[in-house]
């Protein structure tokens, strides 16, 4: 398992990186005067092609040995002025300015930036004219001995270059980069190679996948795969997007939830079991919400919800500390999560009855609430059960408000058919609901393991759709699910929260879009 200064030290390695630009300009680094503009771009780029290719140097048949990264050779390199082992390193040109005899350039490899260095007499005079011919955006391998220059700048000193993928079209300007938010999220690749933040975010995200696997693995769970494809919808209250099998002429659903299969495991002696997956919702889509997204599940045996309260804390600063590196996490907003503070633990009820003023809220009658909720603004379906009148209230009144860590205890039971029934309080579950920076961020219950008790809650839930009811789930129940403890998060908004997004869609590589017709 790599230890803890390897994994934050990467990040801070690329948040150097990230900012080198600013580097490159004080050394020699500027635009080399821009290229044309408009649509002349792609056809002044097509003609040094063909003219490469006439004159025998196929950029896309070529390839480099690559025997450093960026960030491995300025590690190498160390406090030394000068190291005379030759590094290979590849990479994207994200500047360079040409003067005269010699050029000054920057590449860019998945580890970070380093700067270059080419000298007419270094690789002689037909090579550095092709070499003048380069553009920003050009994919390169260069091989040469390191230097640092007079300001401290890292520096391979080109012995030998080779284009070895021509761009065609040119990147965003390099200062501003994307500034249109719809062509950020469209292209993402664009916005990858500009974006020094966007890199950043992504390669947490990938950290924080890897550390949430290494966390479960080090407590015994063991991670596995359930089907995408799904007979009955379930695990969730959720519209889920239907499909069509042609081999057995029957529909299936997109799973809303990991759940039903998760539990089948416990049935069958996984005891610690979990799985990250994809889940598919076909509702609606807004900062906090991607019809797509990525689920964490994870359930344990011989325990509860209280059980998941401290595993879920414990892994929360398991991700600060190797991931991130600080367990202050500043938001989008400027508000600082003290993750390392108390978390509180709050009563469903007591918190409605609280934001509502009211304290006799859940002894009213229906048409009283929806009065007080006009009252409030708070806009409800007049048709819906009391319940979800009270839950409305909750998701508009009270979670928003909970910036710091949070527990909320003891919900309504109505709200899950899979959770246990609290022994103390049978109208409420065996449940909490995490929540952080005003949103849920992972729910957990004591797991139904009832069998009886399972179905007759399940079908008071489908009500007379019968198809909902998913009854080899019920059947494998009735074999014997072992006591045990189930937990549920949400990566992308996770990885919002850790990282400090400011909305869901900079947390996934390629979020939903409308097509463009």
């Amino acid at each position: 398992m790599p230890s803890t200064p390897t994994i934050c030290s990467l990040i801070l390695h690329l948040e150097q990186f990230f900012r080198m630009d600013a580097q490159f300009e004080n050394e020699t680094l500027a635009e080399n005067g821009g290229p044309p503009q408009g649509g002349d771009v792609f056809d002044v780029r097509l003609k040094k092609l063909a003219t490469l290719r006439a004159d025998g140097q196929d950029p896309y048949r070529q390839n480099w040995e690559q025997t450093h990264t960026a960030a491995r050779a300025r590690a190498m390199l160390g406090d030394a002025n000068d190291c005379q082992e030759v590094v290979s390193l590849a990479g994207r040109i994200l500047a360079f300015r040409a003067m005269g005899r010699a050029t000054f350039f920057s590449i860019q490899d998945r580890s970070g930036t380093i700067q270059c260095y080419v000298r007419r007499e270094a690789i002689g005079e037909a090579a550095y004219d092709r070499f003048l011919s380069y553009d920003r955006g050009d994919i390169v391998g260069v091989a040469g001995p390191l230097f640092r220059t007079k300001t401290g700048e890292p520096t391979v000193r080109v012995s030998r270059i080779q284009l070895v993928s021509k761009s065609l079209r040119p990147l965003p300007e390099k200062f501003h980069g994307l500034t249109n938010g719809e062509q950020i999220y469209r292209e993402r690749h664009l916005d990858l190679i500009v974006n020094g933040q966007s890199r950043r975010r992504a390669m947490q995200r990938i950290a924080i996948l890897r550390e949430i696997r290494n966390f479960l693995w080090g407590r015994e769970f063991v991670e596995v795969e359930t089907p995408f494809l799904q007979s009955v919808a379930g695990g969730a209250a959720a519209k889920p997007f239907t499909t069509h099998m042609n081999a057995l002429g029957q529909d299936f659903y997109l799973r809303i939830s990991l759940e039903l299969y998760l539990k089948r495991l416990l049935v069958a002696g996984f005891d610690r079991v979990f799985e990250l997956g994809r889940v598919f919702r076909n509702e609606g889509l807004s900062r906090r919400h991607n019809p797509e997204f990525t689920m964490l599940e994870l359930y344990q045996a011989y325990t509860d919800h209280r059980g998941m309260m401290s595993l879920v804390k414990d892994l929360l600063l398991h991700l600060c500390d190797r991931v991130i590196g600080s367990r202050d996490i500043v938001q989008a907003d400027g508000m600082v999560i003290h993750l390392d503070g108390a978390w509180q633990t709050a009563d469903y009820r007591d918190l409605v009855r609280e934001a509502t003023g009211i304290s006799q809220w859940f002894a009213l009658q229906r048409t009283e609430k929806l009065e007080h909720c006009a009252r409030l603004g708070i806009a409800v379906d007049p048709n819906q059960e009391d319940f979800a009148i009270d839950n409305d209230v909750y998701a508009k009144l009270v979670e928003p408000t909970l910036i710091q860590p949070t527990f909320v205890l003891h919900l309504p039971r109505e709200l899950c058919p899979l959770a246990k029934l609290s022994q103390e309080d049978p109208g409420t579950l065996d449940v909490f609901e995490l929540c952080i920076n005003g949103q849920e961020i992972a729910p957990a219950y004591s797991e139904q393991n009832d069998p009886l008790l399972q179905r007759q809650l399940f079908e008071m839930q489908v009500g007379e759709d019968r198809q909902a009811l998913d009854t080899e789930f019920l059947t494998a129940l009735e074999y014997g699910m072992p006591p045990a403890g189930g937990m549920g998060i949400g990566i992308d908004r996770l990885v919002v929260l850790l990282t400090g997004a400011s909305n869901i869609r900079d947390s996934i590589l390629y979020p939903i879009l409308r097509r463009i017709v």
